[in-house]
């Protein structure tokens, strides 16, 4: 009898403990603030590398490249939170990026132009904002205007490129004023704040994107909304709403001669000098302790001992040629789908998968989550050949086929190096955006991507190419299950004969 009611017991106390776990594992994920979780359920770690550890040339090598890949987005984010810390308030970099010191914003007030090298692959369906994030200074208060119909979402990343707040026409947000603050801040919540959404790391990046078609009406119709979009320091925080004319901001000279790839945001030659850093801002997810642990024992070493920074160095500069570069081509992003597209289903929820969060952060940063956008990236047309001007190509999409979406799509063309293709239409992509794209009799659209102009009854159709190597991309914005779960794929991308 005692020995059934022990068993019974360690069977009510083993089910209770895994209750317990699967609660703490559910929060983690979620949006929502936890409080009074219970510091007694913290795992006990092994112990780390003994100091002084002998560490061979070969193990400083491997370990060095890939603490790089696992870093590289950070350091990304990092550098530019640092970068504007120099700046006086709101500008537009260049006369063409939204630049703004951390934890204040800057919109623009139409698309981005095609100048712009911070950000590769940005797209002409939104008007963007962006604002970096320093939560160490304190908490920031998002503003979010009634955008009626409009389809709009704000991206809030953590220092991982992980979305950590669920803020957009998809989720049913309500105008007014939402609070962003670092996991440890524990202050007075001011009455008027709708959510607060914690960071669990304290360098972030947010973006405000505003959907706008190409009906010039539009463009005047969507100033008033961008106007009352905000985010600026909680002590600024008055419980009314705030107003900015983004058309009065001052822009700095533009550059002798422009750049042709995005700005180098990672330099390996001094990333040992910046992975301390890294470490205090990005505490390590449950499950990442015994790297943290290995990553700090080799950054001491290296710290200790000029020669083995040396062969850390190099092979940092040898991840990013060898490693991290290849990794910027569309075929090597996420995994296959039909026709030679690629994809990737966990864009700013990485998690774990390193390699993914490292090539979207090296191709196209600054995704959304799967259910904000679902992205499709194609290099190759159906025979598996590189996209090349010196051809013709069409995309059609079958009657009853375009993307599935309730916000809206596009398919925009990039340039090798991921930008826009300067053309004599100034046109970049077609979706949604676009009023007067023509249907064929059975209800298809075909698109003509091409560098020479096609016939006059198909230049609303046509999507001009470089006379080089491009790429393709596809946005789904608010996208339909069947986007989400893979039953709907693009068409091929067919060279004309």
């Amino acid at each position: 009898m005692k020995k059934n009611l022990f068993l019974l017991f360690t069977l009510i106390f083993l089910l209770s403990s895994c209750k317990k776990e699967e609660t703490v594992a559910n929060t983690e994920s979620s949006d929502a603030v936890v409080t009074g979780t219970d510091s007694s359920a913290t795992l006990k770690v092994p112990a780390a590398p003994v100091p002084n550890t002998i560490m061979t040339e070969a193990f400083v090598k491997n370990l060095a490249t890939s603490i790089y890949g696992w870093a590289w987005p950070m350091v990304n984010i990092h550098n530019r939170v640092e970068t504007f810390k120099a700046l006086p308030g709101p500008i537009y970099g260049e006369g063409i990026l939204p630049l703004a010191p951390p934890n204040h914003l800057c919109m623009l007030t139409d698309y981005i132009k095609p100048q712009e090298r911070a950000v590769a692959c940005p797209n002409q369906d939104v008007v963007y904002g962006l604002a970096t994030l320093d939560l160490t200074k304190g908490p920031v208060v998002v503003q979010v205007p009634d955008f009626g119909d409009r389809f709009w979402v704000y991206q809030v990343c953590n220092q991982r490129t992980d979305g950590f707040a669920s803020l957009g026409k998809m989720y049913g947000t309500k105008p007014g004023f939402y609070l962003l603050a670092a996991n440890d801040w524990k202050g007075t919540v001011p009455d008027g704040i709708i959510s607060v959404f914690k960071c669990p790391t304290s360098r972030g990046v947010v973006i405000p994107r505003v959907f706008q078609s190409d009906d010039p009406s539009d463009k005047k119709a969507i100033q008033p909304l961008i106007s009352q979009i905000g985010l600026y320091p909680l002590s600024d925080y008055d419980g009314k709403p705030k107003t900015t004319d983004w058309t009065k901001l001052k822009s700095t000279p533009p550059p002798a001669k422009g750049e042709k790839g995005e700005t180098k945001w990672v330099k390996p030659e001094i990333f040992f000098d910046q992975l301390g850093a890294i470490l205090k801002e990005v505490p390590p997810m449950h499950g990442e302790e015994a790297f943290y642990a290995q990553m700090q024992a080799l950054l001491d070493a290296v710290n200790k001992d000029p020669k083995l920074k040396a062969i850390a160095t190099n092979a940092a500069i040898e991840a990013e040629k060898n490693y991290v570069t290849p990794l910027f081509q569309f075929q090597n992003v996420g995994y296959p789908v039909k026709y030679n597209w690629t994809t990737q289903r966990n864009g700013a929820q990485f998690g774990y998968d390193y390699l993914t969060r490292l090539s979207c952060a090296k191709a196209n940063i600054f995704v959304n989550k799967p259910f904000e956008t679902r992205y499709f990236y194609q290099d190759r047309d159906e025979a598996g050949t590189r996209l090349n001007g010196s051809n013709k190509y069409t995309v059609t999409f079958a009657s009853g086929q375009l993307p599935p979406v309730k916000g809206f799509w596009s398919l925009t063309l990039y340039n090798t190096e991921h930008f826009f293709a300067p053309n004599s239409l100034n046109r970049y992509s077609l979706g949604t955006k676009n009023k007067n794209l023509k249907k064929n009799a059975d209800g298809s659209l075909t698109l003509y991507v091409q560098s020479t102009p096609p016939s006059e009854d198909k230049m609303s159709n046509w999507l001009p190419a470089p006379k080089e190597v491009f790429s393709l991309y596809i946005r789904c914005y608010w996208p339909e299950e069947a986007v989400l779960n893979d039953s709907w794929n693009p068409p091929a991308v067919i060279k004309a004969i």
